[in-house]
């Protein structure tokens, strides 16, 4: 591909680095697998490029630039990697690093749990999403857990109708999984005793941060608001704003997505978005 201009949401090279060995690994494994074991054209640092763009700006893969690779050609990178797990290995890696960047071991044993419920656009189907009560949400229903730095451990989307304590409990079950570490887990007092004992028969232990009835308005709860700000990081990519995607793991692969481009930049000590100047 020739050149080009580069645009904001573009890896540096630094952070290019720290993604580059897992995807050509990747990729090496598929060559292995052809009779001919010939090499594939696509540059897989402009693959990545491209969907960053996607996740930071909104648009519909259709509406990729024209200087990026095909949109059909990025998508089915897109879903190869999706389906393969390796949003979540990347971000696991990273999460990792930089945790140790930070002073701390790279697997954590404490975690924050929350959910956000989200409006869908017309592309999802009926059968995965609903209404979440309580909030008079029509969507889906995105099920967090971070570590004590908000960095993201695991993530799961459900139907906007599925319990607080279920949808809890789901995203509890990767974690732990993912981090067999895990012994501490910090929750809002929506989650009842059914989480609680899930919990504890995982060897977790899982607390109610309450709020304090005594202030009235919004006011910073301990160790939960780290997990509200990690929400807030992931609205700052537009296509989280709301779930355009057709599929529940295509919803799970962005948020992998945008903690990626977030975490990467922790790593490499770059800016990372905020509020201020985006429009």
């Amino acid at each position: 591909m020739s050149p080009r201009r580069a645009y904001p949401s573009d890896l540096s090279d630094a952070r290019w680095s720290l993604i580059e060995p897992t995807l050509t690994a990747w990729r090496q494994v598929r060559l292995d697998r052809r009779p001919t074991g010939a090499p594939a054209p696509t540059d897989l640092r402009d693959i990545f490029d491209a969907i960053l763009y996607v996740n930071r700006t909104g648009i519909a893969w259709k509406y990729l630039p024209h200087d990026f690779p095909p949109h059909a050609t990025v998508y089915s990178y897109y879903a190869a990697w999706r389906d393969e797990g390796m949003f979540a290995r990347l971000n696991q890696d990273l999460t990792g690093l930089a945790r140790v960047k930070a002073g701390h071991d790279a697997e954590p044993t404490a975690s924050v749990i929350d959910t956000q419920s989200v409006k869908t656009s017309t592309n999802p189907p009926t059968t995965t999403q609903d209404t979440d009560a309580a909030k008079k949400i029509v969507g889906r229903k995105r099920s967090v857990a971070t570590d004590a730095l908000g960095l993201l451990l695991a993530v799961t989307v459900c139907a906007a109708s599925v319990s607080e304590n279920q949808a809890g409990m789901q995203v509890l079950d990767q974690a732990k999984a993912d981090h067999p570490t895990l012994t501490k887990t910090w929750i809002d007092a929506g989650f009842k005793n059914q989480f609680t004992e899930h919990a504890a028969a995982l060897g977790i232990d899982a607390e109610v941060v309450p709020r304090n009835s005594d202030i009235k308005g919004f006011h910073v709860l301990k160790r939960r608001w780290v997990i509200e700000r990690t929400f807030g990081w992931l609205m700052l990519h537009r296509r989280l704003a709301r779930d355009y995607e057709t599929l529940p793991a295509s919803s799970e692969a962005m948020i992998h997505i945008a903690m990626i481009d977030n975490t990467s930049k922790r790593i490499t000590n770059e800016a990372t978005p905020t509020w201020r100047g985006t429009y």
